[in-house]
């Protein structure tokens, strides 16, 4: 589906845009750095228009205590992280105005209170970008969607540890929870649709 209007309040949410994971060399289609640089034209161009900008970072106690439980066919996470892993990319840091939500579950909706920073704000859309695709992009748009929120996804703003699941997320689960494009296009949209 083509890109057809952002909504007067509309946020840009960025998922797991940190250290510890836009740093990692598997990464595909797209590498971290390409990811963090189109998201960060993204949230320059939300910021420019007075657009909330949420940045989502996933974290866990040092200890693993806080971790989700739950037994899984993946293999087990590490129960410690290397300092700084959780800290969001410097590229996207530094802008007081931007809200910071901390997750401990793929989505960025449960268990956080990203829905009350936008409900309280008044936005009924968002557009989503991150890493990984098929993990929590695709968590989190699914949760906004049950949300009621209208979804966008700028599919060239995201990668995933995977190029075969990124391509299934945005080919077959994207189309039945909002609209897909490009940086460029979410961009040049936002341009068109605000003062």
């Amino acid at each position: 589906m083509a890109l057809t209007t952002l909504d007067s309040r509309t946020a840009l949410v960025l998922v797991d845009l940190q250290n510890g994971i836009v740093g990692n060399p598997g990464l595909a289609p797209y590498p971290g750095a390409e990811v963090v640089a189109r998201a960060g034209l993204l949230a320059e161009a939300f910021r420019g228009h007075g657009l909330p900008v949420v940045l989502v970072r996933v974290t866990a106690a040092a200890d693993g205590s806080d971790a989700a439980p739950g037994r899984i066919d993946g293999g087990s996470h590490p129960r410690t992280w290397p300092e700084g892993w959780d800290v969001i990319a410097a590229e996207l840091a530094g802008h007081p105005e931007d809200i910071t939500v901390t997750k401990r579950n793929w989505g960025a909706f449960y268990g956080t209170d990203l829905d009350l920073h936008l409900r309280r704000r008044g936005i009924t859309q968002i557009v989503l970008a991150g890493v990984a695709t098929s993990i929590g992009v695709e968590s989190s748009a699914r949760a906004a969607h049950e949300h009621g929120y209208h979804v966008t996804l700028a599919t060239d703003a995201m990668t995933d540890i995977d190029a075969d699941t990124h391509r299934n997320s945005v080919e077959r689960i994207f189309p039945r929870l909002g609209e897909t494009g490009t940086t460029a296009e979410v961009v040049e949209l936002l341009a068109k649709t605000r003062p």
